[in-house]
């Protein structure tokens, strides 16, 4: 099969669609340091802040090239649940965003941790505390998205959860680092190759 190369600066993922279409049997909460702190229109730059911090090595960048107005609406949402992961100190580690605006549907959009946590358990305290929030009265489908540029677990982790993967698409799009949203040397592992000054 030929290949489709991409321009300078471009980069491409599959992205992997997973849902779940029935509340799993209940389960203890697995144990964890970390605390849930529900957030309340936080402001764009505090979100933003956050947003980098976990997802960073990702080259999470959607909320980064949104419009103000646009995040704001998003943050400000009474169906947009979200939440920041504390640890004892109360430094915040971690993000968990459910998103309610289609009716019967809880799509988990933003779920991670900071890498220094990576390994340890916490994501899948995280994962249990979405799950019991997500299922709810009028909920019947739980749904999230990963791509090959995330954590190379993530996939196998959203399948241990109970997801199932039920369609595939593939995203190209500006290398984020060199428009400048994230710095240069994110995401060393995703080779960066910018185009040719003009």
């Amino acid at each position: 099969m030929p290949l489709d190369p991409l321009p300078a600066g471009q980069l491409a993922a599959v992205v992997t669609s997973l849902e779940m279409r029935a509340r799993p049997r209940p389960a203890p909460m697995p144990a964890s340091p970390l605390r849930l702190v529900r957030w309340t229109a936080p402001t764009n730059d505090a979100y933003r802040t956050l947003f980098r911090r976990v997802g960073s090595p990702w080259l999470w960048f959607s909320r980064l090239a949104m419009a103000e107005e646009e995040l704001a609406a998003i943050l400000a949402d009474p169906a947009v649940e979200l939440f920041a992961v504390a640890d004892p100190r109360g430094i915040e580690v971690g993000m968990l965003e459910l998103d309610f605006r289609r009716p019967g549907e809880c799509e988990i959009a933003f779920l991670g941790l900071v890498p220094d946590l990576a390994g340890q358990g916490h994501g899948h305290w995280l994962m249990a505390n979405a799950l019991a929030m997500g299922w709810r009265a009028g909920v019947e489908r739980m749904w999230v998205h990963t791509c090959t540029l995330d954590h190379p677990g993530a996939l196998a982790f959203y399948r241990r959860s109970g997801f199932t993967p039920y369609a595939l698409a593939v995203e190209t799009f500006a290398d984020p680092r060199i428009a400048g949203l994230l710095p240069r040397d994110a995401a060393p592992h995703v080779p960066l190759i910018a185009p040719d000054p003009a």
